[in-house]
């Protein structure tokens, strides 16, 4: 059998006691610790309250009988105007708490909404009156959209509905909420708004799910977990590099990484470079992208990336790497070139020689922050539109032509009586020169051989002239040098009518490194293996087929 132990209080009159012992309840020794404590609650709070109860008559002494018995009469009419209607309500939770007396602690007590500690009965008027809601008690005045007199179909409900109901977006509102989704930018100059497309990866890092970190081999946990994520990249995106090479340069300690890094730590892709202080040049030894993340414009941010912390970091100008090629269109677009400006003692023997990669070079601008440079360039065209402005017509917008409305009555017309061609300095002679087609007919076939040429494994000793400081004798044997480079300008230049006169140019490469070079060496086999594999391309073309029987 268990006993429940219960404390013994001096005697007190009814309106000191707790709460609950005036609901006439026994409680355990918990319990009326805990209804001591509400109790306290309540008397603090009774003090701080204003007085709104009816004077007390128990108090106020009588002087006769009869005032006694006016003071009897005024107590019954008291107490059968007051209304407790709450008690029932307090008998209830007073209940649960005796059913739960010996899991409540005095911390727990704590937790207890303080209406509920204090009981409502206790409540001042201000405190128990609840926030109304709009009802038709208001004046029609402060509701706004009712006037006084007139009939609401929808009734309270509908009205309250109707207050409730936020306000309907504008057009405006949508046009910005739309250019956020598709991360659209814009900003205004010369009192014109302009918009740009931001990558995906410009808007991640916004928002702070991607960053971009510089780490190198310092033995700490983070960061060499950042370089064993970077080395499986690399590996996996370059599976002619050695394996072992890639981890020996990505924990070398005089190799920098930017790594882009999805929170909390995963690596989506970065760049190895070497920097050269001293010689104001750093080299790239290794970018790649994860195969599933090289839609999202994170190789360009990168590279901007590395462009604004190399130069604000270290006394470096230029960038030289050596490129695929499959990554020359990349580096390209991020600024770099074929043509080499730095001086051969700079570089020569400090960087890595790849046989088969190609040699490029980015010098990085001072003034400008890559970071910013798609806005720097919108900037740069509307400054050049306002000066066009100022000495040409040409942004104003006329009114079209009206002549062909109607479609069985048309007339020729003279341009001169079109509004603003005149204006815009159009010539017949000029007509003429529009209508000529700006390529030739073989344009097309003749460039998509020439880069697959370019691109092709033996390709890399034809791309660029022989260097007649490398090989001072070549010009003496070779008379009518040619290269896939030089056939590339003459081809953009529109100098190859006939394709025949392209077809001249790529032979003569081939023909020229045998003759130079010994059927023993390898240039001589790279020089046939090219030219197999020009000769499949131009047999694809049934109509030039016949041009290499």
């Amino acid at each position: 059998m268990i006993f429940r132990q219960f404390k013994v209080l001096p005697s007190r009159s009814r309106d000191e006691r707790p709460y609950c012992w005036q609901l006439g309840l026994s409680y355990p020794l918990t319990s009326v610790k805990n209804c001591q404590m509400v109790s306290k609650r309540r008397k603090a709070r009774n003090r701080n309250e204003e007085k709104t109860e009816e004077p007390d008559l128990k108090k106020q002494k009588p002087a006769n009988d009869d005032d006694k018995q006016q003071l009897a009469k005024a107590e019954e009419e008291i107490k059968d105007e007051v209304k407790l209607p709450e008690v029932e309500t307090q008998a209830k939770k007073s209940q649960e708490l005796e059913k739960n007396a010996e899991s409540v602690s005095e911390a727990d007590i704590k937790d207890i909404p303080e209406a509920e500690r204090q009981g409502e009965e206790h409540r001042s008027p201000e405190a128990s009156e609840k926030p109304k809601s709009p009802d038709l008690d208001e004046k029609p005045e402060q509701k706004g959209d009712i006037k006084a007199g007139s009939s609401n179909e929808k009734g309270i409900e509908g009205l309250a509905d109707g207050i409730n109901q936020a306000p309907e977006p504008t057009a405006v509102t949508h046009q910005v909420l739309e250019d956020e989704e598709n991360g659209i930018a814009k900003f205004e100059f010369d009192g014109v708004e302009y918009k740009f497309k931001e990558r995906a990866s410009v808007i991640e890092e916004r928002e702070g799910r991607i960053e971009f970190r510089v780490v190198n081999n310092d033995n700490t946990k983070e960061n060499l977990m950042v370089l064993t994520g970077l080395k499986n990249i690399f590996q996996k995106q370059l599976p002619k590099m050695p394996k072992e090479y890639i981890a020996r340069l990505v924990y070398d300690r005089s190799h920098l990484s930017m790594a882009v890094v999805r929170k909390p730590l995963t690596v989506v892709g970065g760049i190895t470079y070497r920097p050269f202080e001293k010689r104001q040049f750093a080299e790239i030894v290794f970018c790649a992208i994860s195969s599933t993340e090289q839609v999202r414009g994170y190789g360009a941010h990168l590279m901007n990336h590395l462009k604004d912390y190399v130069r604000n970091t270290m006394n470096i100008k230029h960038f030289l790497t050596y490129a695929d090629n499959y990554a020359i269109g990349y580096f390209k677009k991020q600024g770099f070139t074929k043509e080499i400006t730095l001086e051969k003692s700079i570089w020569m023997g400090y960087i890595k020689d790849y046989e088969g990669g190609t040699l490029m070079q980015c010098t990085m601008l001072p003034r400008i922050r890559y970071l910013d440079a798609a806005k720097i360039l919108l900037l740069q065209e509307a400054a050049l539109r306002r000066k066009i402005r100022t000495i040409s017509k040409s942004h104003i917008v006329r009114p079209g032509l009206t002549v062909f409305r109607d479609l069985k009555n048309i007339k020729p017309i003279d341009p001169m009586d079109i509004p603003g061609l005149k204006e815009a300095g159009w010539t017949p002679e000029m007509d003429e020169l529009a209508q000529r087609p700006k390529r030739g007919p073989h344009y097309a076939a003749m460039q998509n051989i020439l880069t697959e040429l370019q691109n092709h494994a033996a390709a890399w000793p034809f791309l660029q002239p022989v260097n007649k400081e490398e090989v001072p004798d070549y010009y003496e044997f070779i008379k009518e040098p040619m290269d896939l480079s030089t056939m590339e300008v003459k081809l953009e230049n529109n100098r190859y009518e006939k394709m025949e006169n392209f077809i001249y140019d790529a032979r003569l490469i081939f023909n020229n490194c045998r003759l130079y070079n010994g059927e023993n060496t390898s240039y001589f086999k790279y020089a046939n293996r090219l030219e197999k594999f020009f000769n499949s391309k131009v047999k694809e073309i049934p109509e030039y087929s016949h041009l290499v029987d």
